[in-house]
């Protein structure tokens, strides 16, 4: 009998609907660079989807007159492109119109990073991408390693070529699978020898420049190491998603533990060795406990000192508040999913009775985590803070709970002359509790071993006046022996745990009074707006914590230390030259520390990671305020805290500055728009009748002809001054908008040169640039920044000095030079000649005012490219500038664009 409901839909009609409404999944292709076979594999991985019954369609596939690539887009649909009109050229465009509309289960996007021409959608391919996956349609695309936004700039510096189009990293995080494919460097070379890459004359120049061994070894070490953090990322996902996951050993990372049996400087240097030797992170931690605070200052010192050792030496340290060692540090291993232990262990004979104490550490560590691997570390059996001369002697210990015996007698008799005065007719049982009562008195106000003593004293007083015989050790009925040990462990049991409460009270009260300081202090300090504020609220809190003088020491413009004078605070003498040592090495001085222990303050340098903002003195009235670790660590917050303001009080002048720069370049460039405006027409009026007096003159052979052609001359050099003044105005404005168009760069330049020849017509000018070489550029823009740079050689050079331009096309750009023979840059001007208002001689008698070459260097941004100078071997100035080199558009489309519409009528 079939009991299904008729209405009931498909299970499997449901799940494809809802994968359908879902969002689609990406899988990228990842490689080194170009050649690697990024493409071959997409189209493999298709063709196998394509066996399974699955709907694949090609959207843009780049196969670069590859054979075997494309012979593997046999029986693939390929999806027809969109045809766009720009600047009258017909290019071929994706149509995601289209592609939605075909819906297919997956589609093939070549090349994510691609720019889309003109017309298109979206800019980039990759936001085309996202439509589809919000679509619901699957995506198979290829990346190399150069066009990922984070890792542009360290590919440009290790290549020397810097990629424009790259895609966000979220992008390349967010897709759902990865798939490295990778080409052994010398594979790669012998693939582009054999013309698999490009062709063969393409194929020798990049072997030359980008596909130098060296190049394709370290962008092949980034595409590894990019996919191995990104594999790392989802397996710490996963584990966390399932809560308390065992380790997993996929890399080998290391936790050192510095423990109150173990911290000395062997077990820090073994960990750094062994962590090198595997190649791994490595993290230093030890852990807060009760035990820890009653150790000697000396110790925990050593403790602080192994800590800082380990920083130094590369670990991540980390301090743990746990009454339980071993689960902290377990918790924190896998956290961090640290896979090796390493815990010191120190030799010892055993002793008969060891089988009665309690388990070690590491015994402990590897019944409470089976997966993790322990390492242990065999250290000296003598411990070096036994010889602490700050140790507190055993008599003096017990010296010190005198008080607390004598008040556990005072209480015994109180309790013993009541209950004998009055509590006589009670149950003894009632005697019982008060007596324990006295015992959690004097645990609570003197601590464990006056109320050991004082349960001892009470089960001897009950004895002796309760307990028959009276005044009596002698026990009649057995059954009070019981009582008796009860008693006495109840009273040991409850004045312990009571101890310890009082014990863990006071540290929680000590560490709600440095949280609170803390708090405070972060809270003045954001509201800081001068250096004095920062100073008075460091004053404050440090002297309150501390029970010290402080005194801060800002650099002046000379670097020179001064003290930070605040209302109410007196200066503090401090010797210049520690000061300036710590300031300028970066590390304390003074008391406590192993630089000039002697002095009777420390020094403590205020840093960030890149400089040193200041520096904290600070004197306390007892130096061991100073010796304690948990002051020494909230000290260094302390510090940190001030460097915070002082970081904040500095960018905010500098954010003041920048806006008064802002505002004065913009009234500046204002100014000089108005006056050029205004100097413009009269230039234009004077150029005009020197030209017809030139002409006039000319045709009557008058020996002023010379003259007035050279005041003609003078207007056209003033004319382009003034034209300067109006373009760096325009581009500061962004009102320039490029024309880009192909253009012949032999065309470029002889215009240019007819610009100036009356200025080039002393000096010998040498031309060398290909016939064909045509660029896609604003034709009248690349002719300003030429004749800009022209103008600067004949500004800064001699008579007959030999000049010249020259041009070639190499790494995929093409690489134009403006040379003279004539001066050379001055050092470290090479940069700062391309500044607005800027000139190598500044005390000069050469007319200009310093713009021409800043406008060259925004014309060629325009055009993304990159200009640059540099002193060349002929003794004078090179000036060297490139543009992005496209290919030529296909001869068939210009054909059919330039075709003349067929006329029916003639």
């Amino acid at each position: 009998m079939d009991n299904q409901d008729p209405i009931r839909p498909n299970p499997d009609e449901l799940l494809i609907k809802a994968n359908e409404s879902g969002r689609g999944k990406l899988k990228i292709f990842f490689g080194a660079c170009a050649g690697v076979g990024k493409t071959y594999a997409m189209l493999q991985e298709a063709q196998r989807l394509r066996a399974q019954g699955l709907d694949v369609l090609v959207g843009v596939v780049e196969t670069h007159e590859r054979e075997e690539t494309a012979a593997l887009l046999e029986g693939l649909s390929l999806l027809p492109p969109r045809r766009l009109n720009h600047r009258g050229r017909r290019m071929n465009s994706f149509d995601i119109d289209a592609a939605i509309a075909r819906h297919p289960a997956i589609i093939l996007m070549d090349e994510l990073a691609f720019s889309n021409p003109m017309g298109s959608r979206h800019p980039k391919r990759w936001q085309d991408v996202e439509e589809l996956l919000d679509a619901g349609i699957d995506v198979l695309t290829t990346i190399n390693v150069q066009h990922i936004e984070s890792l542009n700039d360290v590919v440009g510096s290790i290549t020397g070529i810097r990629v424009r189009e790259t895609v966000p990293d979220h992008i390349f995080d967010a897709a759902d699978e990865i798939v490295l494919v990778d080409l052994p460097p010398d594979d790669l070379r012998q693939r582009l020898k054999e013309g698999k890459v490009y062709i063969p004359g393409q194929a020798e120049r990049a072997i030359e420049h980008f596909f130098r061994k060296g190049n394709l070894i370290a962008l092949r070490e980034l595409a590894l190491r990019r996919t191995a953090d990104r594999v790392d990322g989802q397996m710490r996902e996963f584990r966390d998603g399932k809560g308390q996951a065992p380790v997993w050993h996929t890399r080998d990372g290391l936790l050192l533990c510095i423990g109150h049996s173990s911290g000395n400087e062997k077990l820090v240097r073994a960990a750094a060795r062994l962590a090198a030797k595997l190649g791994s992170v490595w993290h230093a931690v030890y852990v807060e406990t009760p035990t820890l605070h009653q150790l000697p200052e000396g110790h925990r010192r050593a403790i602080l000192k192994a800590l800082r050792l380990a920083q130094d030496l590369g670990a991540e340290t980390a301090t743990l508040s746990d009454p339980s060692e071993e689960k902290a540090v377990l918790r924190y291993a896998r956290e961090h999913n640290l896979g090796k232990i390493l815990i010191g262990r120190r030799i010892k004979r055993r002793k008969w009775f060891d089988f009665m104490t309690r388990r070690s550490f590491a015994e402990r560590l590897g019944a409470l985590g089976p997966d993790i691997d322990l390492v242990i570390v065999a250290l000296e059996e003598k411990h070096d803070w036994l010889k602490d001369p700050e140790r507190k002697p055993f008599t003096e210990k017990w010296r010190t709970d005198v008080n607390g015996f004598l008040m556990a007698i005072a209480m015994c008799a109180a309790i013993t002359l009541f209950s004998r005065t009055f509590l006589l007719a009670f149950d003894k049982a009632n005697l019982v509790t008060l007596y324990l009562l006295g015992v959690v008195l004097i645990a609570l106000f003197y601590g464990r071993r006056p109320s050991v003593f004082a349960a001892l004293v009470n089960v001897i007083s009950f004895d002796l006046f309760f307990v028959q015989p009276h005044f009596s050790l002698a026990i009649m009925d057995m059954q009070y022996l019981v009582t008796f040990t009860v008693m006495l462990i109840v009273g040991v049991v409850v004045g312990n745990l009571t101890a310890g409460m009082r014990y863990q009270a006071r540290i929680a009260r000590y560490r709600e009074q440095r949280t609170r300081h803390l708090y405070e202090m972060t809270k003045e300090l954001g509201q800081a707006l001068t250096e004095q504020d920062i100073g008075k609220t460091g004053y404050h809190f440090i002297n309150n914590a501390f029970q010290a003088k402080t005194c801060l020491l800002l650099p002046d413009e000379d670097n020179h230390l001064a003290p930070l004078s605040c209302e109410g605070y007196s200066p503090m003498q401090i010797d210049q030259a520690i000061a300036k040592w710590s300031f300028e090495k970066r590390q304390p001085a003074g008391a406590g520390t192993d630089t000039l222990p002697s002095v009777p303050y420390q020094l403590q340098p205020i840093t960030t990671a890149d400089q040193t903002l200041a520096v904290l003195a600070i004197e306390p009235s007892n130096l061991r305020q100073l010796l304690i670790p948990e002051q020494q660590r909230m000290l260094q917050t302390f510090t940190g805290l001030i460097a915070n303001a002082l970081v904040r009080l500095k960018l905010a002048k500098q954010a003041e500055l920048a806006k008064l720069d802002i505002e004065r370049e913009q009234l500046r460039n204002s100014l000089l728009a108005a006056l050029s405006h205004d100097l413009k027409t009269p230039l234009t009026v004077l150029f005009g009748q020197a030209e017809i007096l030139t002409l006039n003159l000319s045709a009557e052979n008058s020996p002023y002809t010379e003259q007035v052609n050279q005041m003609r001359q003078q207007i056209l050099s003033t004319s382009r001054l003034v034209n300067n003044l109006l373009d760096m105005a325009r581009l500061q404005s962004g009102s320039i908008q490029p024309n880009f168009e192909w253009q012949s760069l032999q065309e470029i330049t002889g215009s240019a040169v007819r610009t100036l020849d009356y200025t080039l017509y002393s000096h010998p000018l040498s031309i060398e640039i290909p016939a064909d070489l045509l660029l896609y550029c604003d034709g009248n823009l690349i002719e300003r920044v030429l004749i800009n740079l022209l103008e600067n050689a004949v500004k800064y050079s001699d008579t007959d000095t030999p000049m010249g331009i020259s041009a070639k096309i190499e790494d995929n750009q093409v690489h134009i030079e403006v040379w003279d023979a004539s001066n050379a840059i001055p050092d470290g001007q090479e940069n700062i000649i391309f500044d607005k208002f800027s000139r190598a001689q500044k005390e000069s008698a050469i007319p200009g005012v310093g713009l021409g070459l800043a406008i060259c260097r925004a014309i060629i941004q325009l055009h993304d490219g990159q200009i640059w100078a540099e002193n060349n071997k002929k003794g004078g100035a090179s000036f060297h500038f490139v543009l992005p080199f496209k290919s030529l558009p296909d001869i068939e489309e210009i054909t059919n664009y330039c075709e003349p519409p067929s006329n029916t009528d003639h």
